[in-house]
């Protein structure tokens, strides 16, 4: 199994539990693995065989930026699904981080993997 990832792809969104936190954006960061076969695209060097990492990230951009919930773990399971669902991804990993969210803490989150992982 090959691996193609995302690191630190920062957003803008709504989330959180409180008001104050309902009523403004913050920024979360997304790691993302995901599971492909790079052997076609590494033979014909064409973006058409490649799980294109860019057009993940547009897509992950755009939900998320328009997305508002209470919890990290709900992002974090939505982001898998598009992934797996819209992309034909067979098993994903994702960090998605909580920039600043409790003080004194570099970062706080969820890791979720979802889906086979291929051997």
């Amino acid at each position: 199994m090959d691996i193609v990832f995302l690191r630190q792809l920062r957003i803008e969104t709504v989330i959180g539990i409180y008001d104050w936190e309902k009523a403004i954006k913050q920024p979360v960061m997304l790691d993302v693995e995901m599971a492909s076969d790079n052997a076609k695209a590494a033979a014909s060097d064409r973006i058409e065989d490649a799980l294109d990492y860019k057009a993940i990230s547009k897509r992950l951009k755009q939900f998320v930026g328009d997305a508002q919930f209470e919890l990290v773990e709900t992002l974090a399971e939505r982001c898998a699904a598009i992934i797996r669902d819209e992309f034909g991804v067979p098993w994903v990993r994702i960090t998605l981080d909580k920039i600043g969210a409790v003080t004194d803490a570099a970062g706080v989150g969820v890791v979720i993997e979802r889906g086979e992982r291929p051997a």
